[in-house]
Order: C-alpha cells, then sequence, then structure tokens
C-alpha cells in the first residue's frame, strides 16, 4: 500500500487514479485513509516529469501503430493536426452554423474545459445514474425550454435540484450531448484522432502472418490504455465519468433500448469527430470511428488503467533503477539470452524489494491493528460478532502484537565417530562426510559419555601429547577387546 497520493494535479485526475479505504467510520481515522494505488508511481511520474512520462508512453504506442512522422509529430503535440476537410472549400449552411455556435461561449458551455466545468456537467451525469431505465436515453431530445432553463443554471453556477422532479431524464441526457458539442475540440482531442483510425485498423493475423478481419482486441485495449494516459487530465477525468455512464446504460439495454452501437452513433460525433467537419468530409472513416467508440464503451472497464509494463518503468524511475523504454525491453530481459545480465541488478533489486515490502508490511500490521481495535470497541451486535469472528479465523495475521514464528535454527552436523572427533580436535582437519541422501542418511551416533569424559580430560588440543593421544587410543582398543571378549563367552555358554 502506498501511503500517499501522487503530487498536486485535477481533482478528477486524482479521483481516477487513487482508491481511497476508509477501514472504520471513526472520525479520528479518517484523516488519515488507507490509500492503495497501484498507478501510484505512474501518477508521479505523469505530474512531476510530463516530458519524461510523454515519452515514454508514445514510444510503447509507436510499437503497436503504424503513425508516420507528421501523425507522430501531430500526437506529440510538434505540429497542428491536419484533419479531414481543414482544406475543402466548401462552405454550406451546416458548417456555418455550428462555428457560429461555437462562438458563443458560456462559463461552461462553450468554453475549453475545466475542472469546474466538469464539476457543473458531473450533476446531469449523476443524476442520469439513476435514471438509465428511460426508453430510447439519449436518443429521444428533450424539452427545448426547459433544456435552456437548465444550461443557463449551469452557466451560473447556481445550484440545482434535477431529483425535483422540475427536469425529465431526456432533457438531462439532450442537455449532455449539447455540452460536449459545443467543446472547441472533441473529448478525445484532435491530436489523438489519426491514431484513433489506426487503432481500429488492428487485426489478428493467420498462421502465415497474413492479416485478417477480426479485430485484435488485445492490442487495441493497449493502444488505448496508453492514448488516455497522454490525454490533458480534465479531458481523461470527463471521459471517466462518461465511458462508465454509456457503459451502466448499455447494461439496461433491455429496457431503455440503447445498445453500446446505439450509444455510440450518439456520441462519436461528440467526443471524436473533429470539429466543423461533415460527414461527408469524413467518408468512409465514419464506420472506423463509430465502431471505435462503441469498442470503448463496451471496454470501459480496462481502458483506465496504466498497462503493466508503464507501471515497472515508472516504479523503476523512481527506485533508483534504470527505466525501461519499452514493453519490448523487458521481455528481453526474462528471455534465455539475457539471464547472465540478471545478476548485475538482482542484489541492488533485492535489496531494494526488501526495504519496499518491510516498510510495505509495516503499515499493513499497523491499519490492522488500528482495525482490530476499532472493531473491539463496537457496540455489541451481530455485525461485531462476524467481524469477531473473521478475526479468529486468522489471528496470527490480524490480532496486534502477533509475530511470525521464528524459523528453526539448523542443526549442527556432528562427526560420524570418536576418533573422528579427536582427529579434528588436534590436527584441525574437518571430517568429510558424503551423504547420499537425506532421507536414506541415519542420524551419525552420539559419543558416549566415557568418551566426552576422555576428552575432556585431555584438555586443549594445542596442548595434548602424542603420548596422551596413544594413551587415549590404547584405552579403546582395550575396551573393544574386552567387549568382544565378552560377547564370545555370551555366545559359547549359550551353546
Amino acid at each position: 500500500m502506498a501511503a500517499g497520493a501522487p503530487a498536486a494535479g485535477g481533482r478528477g485526475g486524482r479521483s481516477d487514479a487513487i482508491c481511497n479505504l476508509v477501514i472504520c467510520n471513526d472520525s479520528s481515522l479518517r484523516s488519515q485513509p488507507i490509500i492503495f494505488n497501484p498507478d501510484f508511481f505512474v501518477e508521479k511520474l505523469r505530474h512531476e516529469k510530463p516530458e519524461v512520462f510523454t515519452e515514454l508512453v508514445v514510444s510503447n504506442i509507436t510499437r503497436l501503430i503504424d503513425l508516420p512522422g507528421a501523425e507522430l509529430a501531430q500526437l506529440m503535440g510538434e505540429e497542428d493536426p491536419k484533419l479531414p476537410g481543414a482544406n475543402s472549400t466548401a462552405s454550406g449552411f451546416f458548417r456555418s452554423l455550428m462555428s457560429l455556435k461555437r462562438k458563443e461561449k458560456g462559463v461552461v458551455f462553450g468554453s475549453p474545459l475545466t475542472e469546474e466545468g466538469i464539476a457543473q456537467v458531473s450533476q446531469l451525469i449523476e443524476y442520469l445514474h439513476k435514471n438509465l431505465r428511460a426508453e430510447g436515453l439519449f436518443r429521444v431530445p428533450g424539452n427545448s425550454i426547459r433544456q435552456q432553463m437548465l444550461k443557463d443554471a449551469l452557466n451560473s453556477g447556481t445550484d440545482i435540484d434535477l431529483d425535483s422532479g422540475e427536469f425529465h431524464s431526456n432533457d438531462v441526457a439532450t442537455l449532455l450531448k449539447m455540452f460536449l458539442g459545443e467543446l472547441p475540440e472533441p473529448l478525445l482531442t484532435h491530436k489523438h484522432f489519426h491514431a484513433h483510425l489506426k487503432i481500429a485498423d488492428l487485426t489478428l493475423f493467420d498462421e502465415k502472418g497474413n492479416k485478417t478481419s477480426t479485430p485484435d482486441k488485445e492490442r487495441q485495449i493497449e493502444a488505448l490504455q496508453l492514448l488516455f494516459l497522454i490525454l490533458p487530465a480534465p479531458n481523461r477525468s470527463l471521459l471517466k465519468l462518461l465511458l462508465d455512464l454509456l457503459y451502466q446504460t448499455a447494461k439496461k439495454q433491455d429496457k431503455n433500448k440503447m445498445s453500446a452501437h446505439n450509444l455510440a452513433l450518439m456520441f462519436a460525433p461528440h467526443i471524436l469527430w473533429p470539429r466543423n467537419v461533415t460527414a461527408n468530409d469524413l467518408q468512409e472513416n465514419i464506420t472506423k470511428l463509430n465502431n471505435g467508440v462503441t469498442f470503448m464503451i463496451k471496454h470501459s472497464q480496462k481502458l483506465f488503467k496504466a498497462p503493466a509494463y508503464i507501471r515497472e518503468c515508472a516504479r523503476l524511475h523512481y527506485l533508483g533503477s534504470r527505466a525501461h523504454t519499452s514493453k519490448d525491453d523487458l521481455d528481453l530481459l526474462t528471455s534465455p539470452g539475457s539471464k547472465e545480465l540478471q545478476p548485475l541488478k538482482s542484489q541492488k533489486r533485492g535489496r531494494l524489494d526488501s526495504c519496499h515490502q518491510e516498510e510495505t508490511q509495516q503499515r499493513t500490521e499497523a491499519a490492522l491493528r488500528e482495525l482490530f481495535r476499532h472493531v473491539h470497541n463496537m457496540p455489541d451486535s451481530a455485525k461485531k460478532k462476524k467481524l469477531i469472528r473473521q478475526f479468529n479465523k486468522h489471528p496470527s495475521a490480524l490480532t496486534p502484537g502477533s509475530e511470525a514464528a521464528t524459523p528453526p535454527a539448523p542443526r549442527r552436523t556432528r562427526s560420524r565417530s570418536f576418533s573422528g572427533l579427536i582427529k579434528r580436535k588436534v590436527l584441525g582437519t574437518p571430517v568429510i562426510v558424503e551423504r547420499k541422501s537425506r532421507d536414506t542418511t541415519p542420524e551419525p551416533k552420539r559419543a558416549s559419555k566415557e568418551n566426552i569424559h576422555l576428552l575432556q580430560k585431555c584438555g586443549s588440543p594445542a596442548h595434548m601429547s602424542q603420548a596422551k593421544l596413544k594413551s587415549l587410543e590404547g584405552r579403546k582398543e582395550d575396551s573393544c577387546r574386552r567387549m568382544r571378549a565378552h560377547l564370545l563367552s555370551k555366545d559359547s555358554s549359550s551353546l
């Protein structure tokens, strides 16, 4: 767990990256929430070093899709986007009307996207989440008079009670589309237009390496994840709110009759089509763009997570190790031909990982102790009993003060014979014992009390004379002869 928030940024940017988990309702503990954020280093790199972050993400985008020099420069913001219909001489009534409408800027509608604008529009999204069953939602237009009243209220920043019954869900849905359509540029930005067309062309290959017509969903999801990472923070925040709303709407299509494809037809012109263009300008690209928005709606729950290799690169960047610039670099490190490179980094990374794990473990144990105290101080109830039972299932992990069991100390090997023990004491040479297997080797016999007593009488090996050594060996041979004679006499008597 990362106990901290990313660097200062927009409220929406933080909210989509951080999941706050408050472990209890005690007000004294709310000031120190536990934060689990798998994209912590990604967000930190994005806010603190945007140029490094953009280069890292774009290098991986170009690994997935082919962007010529001009389109790549447009994606990086180095050149102005070249859009369909930009050089056309046609000046129909429809295009002129759209241009005039966008010149009428208000506080929210028609202005560049800001966090304040998102806060106002989020009221509409929150209300629609509670009214997803209306048939033809986003397709059936609402009442124009009520919509104008609601629009003026949002522009003036006044509080709106949408649950009062004064407005219909179709009024709110139409106004949301109007807000998106009056933005100076589409929600997915002009810079990303050509990249989205290339993502729509990602298809699978057959066994011979030829392209098929089957979309490559995994690569499309990965490319969208990367592309969304370099969106401006307000655009990314609102896009996440919008796609989640459309995803939930499509799940209720049995009631509202609005599938993901139907919703894409309603929203693609507002969030992806370039401004000031008509359907004739887009020509064959209309189908690609509509299908692209359909794909975003269906897979919206996966698109706002950074790919694993981006997380790893950001983590290594802040831990002082060499950050790899693409997924291919990380794959190369795991290939058989690069195994000899691993020991060079294993010690440093091992120390860093162990420190990180130890710090994480300490924070986890502290949080669990706080949680245990809170549950223990709760008034008696069925909920408290249930929580206590859960604690009792894992007392070693959840009970405060519990410690991990210490590993048993390794057993010391002994000499297999008393004479070997004497030789090792006197000569200082270890006795090498060869074991065929742990299971079949019997335990070495312990030295008898008589032998240990004799060894203690010998004193230090440095002062033991050869005469004393011979005397000890002679005593041992005498005792062996006596034992052998005793056994022979016993056998003769039994015969």
